[in-house]
């Protein structure tokens, strides 16, 4: 029998969704705020993954250096993640000694230090990290695209931030940043293991209960939303190394929305992904289309398409690796020719019934741990806004039909609303 998710609300505001596992004497246990660089302006980029870095530096009760400590010493593992939509935080404990992670996580929520020797000290390290980010192909690539595919909406920059910002901005805008989002009515715990639903709910009002309610004067102010695109964009991108990339970026719909599922499914039949998340790996494509016209011919060393579930619009892309001694425009030629193909040979039902159960397969094995049931039950909550899109993946799944495959096809892949990026190696 599967055991159902309980979900309530704090007086506070504080989200949380509990479900039992009772495969292991263990539990997984995760923050979600509903921050991410999708909240972030020009001059405060990287922000939100610059404060998950200060969320690690201590607090009073827990001063720097000393949460690692305790959360190793109880046989538990830590860690964070910032992405475009929200900032994650979680631990994996033994079932007995799970009170720490809700008594350091409870705590730190509002009383983290935010020392200015630790915020420059943090400056340097994320100007680090972005430029060993900068020495990746791929991620010059993926931040010019996003820039151009989206000049209103903040998805058009990295997670990590502009350098400029990074370097000019100050412990305020952190501690700003922090106080706004870092409350209960804009944080979701999530709580999958070997417990038993009545006592954790207990446990999470002890430790969550007594940190008030948010400022209703605080208002966060509402995302500016991407304006239609009118035509095919394009970016070169020049660069060291020896190997050539080029990305097709198409305008893809948000995950609450109801093309979502088939266009994930078209890109499970036609680039072989069929990963429906941030957690899966989404298997071998080796008999898609996209493989055989690119990588079967030698024309790409590897080749994928690529759909998350975001709050707002994003993209879905379609990547290839060149081989060396083939060209970008070679390889460009052939996807063109390729995409061009679907419309007189569209998806076939063979190919969605093997799309449909390699998808079903690794969201399921996506599933099947209780940090998997975590990560997905606190995705759907931070984006959707509601668990049960979840649980629903797999009826939603099955509810795709071929006309589903060929709308959002002809619907979403078209020239005008795509962005294409070329990363093109300097010879030397």
């Amino acid at each position: 029998m599967t055991i159902p998710v309980t979900k309530t609300t704090l007086n506070n505001g504080l989200t949380v969704v509990l479900k039992e596992m009772h495969h292991a004497p263990v539990i997984s246990f995760m923050i979600w705020y509903r921050v991410g660089s999708r909240h972030e302006k020009p001059g405060l980029t990287g922000i939100s993954h610059w404060v998950e870095h200060m969320m690690f530096k201590g607090t009073p009760t827990f001063p720097d250096g000393t949460l690692d400590r305790l959360v190793s010493r109880e046989g538990g593992q830590w860690n964070a993640f910032t992405w475009l939509d929200f900032t994650a935080y979680y631990e994996m404990m033994p079932a007995d000694r799970i009170d720490l992670a809700l008594q350091l996580e409870a705590d730190r929520m509002v009383n983290t230090i935010m020392d200015d020797g630790e915020v420059e000290s943090e400056r340097m390290v994320i100007i680090a990290e972005r430029q060993m980010y900068e020495n990746d192909p791929e991620f010059l690539l993926n931040e010019e695209l996003s820039a151009a595919a989206f000049r209103v909406h903040p998805y058009h920059h990295e997670v990590i931030g502009d350098l400029p910002d990074l370097q000019t901005m100050v412990r305020a805008d952190l501690v700003n940043h922090y106080q706004r989002f870092y409350a209960p009515h804009h944080a979701v715990a999530v709580v999958v293991g070997d417990f038993e639903t009545a006592a954790m709910l207990a446990r999470l009002e002890k430790w969550f209960s007594p940190i008030p309610a948010a400022d209703t004067a605080v208002v966060v102010p509402p995302v500016r939303q991407e304006p239609a695109q009118r035509g095919e964009r394009r970016v070169v991108v020049h660069g060291s190394g020896d190997t050539a990339y080029l990305t097709y970026a198409y305008r893809a719909p948000a995950a609450a929305h109801p093309d979502f599922f088939p266009l994930a499914l078209f890109n499970a039949a036609f680039a072989g992904g069929s990963s429906l998340g941030m957690f899966g790996d989404g298997g071998s494509n080796k008999s898609s289309r996209l493989y055989k016209v690119l990588v079967d011919t030698e024309l790409a060393a590897t080749a994928y398409g690529s759909l998350a579930p975001t709050i707002d619009p994003h993209l879905y892309t379609i990547q290839a690796i060149a081989n060396h001694g083939r060209s970008l425009d070679e390889v460009e030629a052939a996807l063109e020719a390729e995409l061009a193909r679907l419309q007189a040979e569209p998806i076939t039902q063979r190919e969605l019934d093997k799309a449909l159960k390699r998808a079903k397969a690794d969201f399921v094995l996506a599933g099947e741990s209780i940090t998997g049931q975590a990560q997905l039950l606190g995705m759907a909550e931070a984006v959707v806004g509601d668990y049960r899109w979840f649980e629903t993946v797999l009826d939603q799944l099955n509810a795709v039909t071929l006309a589903d495959i060929e709308r959002v096809r002809s619907t979403y892949l078209q020239k005008r609303f795509r962005t294409v990026g070329r990363y093109e190696p300097e010879m030397r």
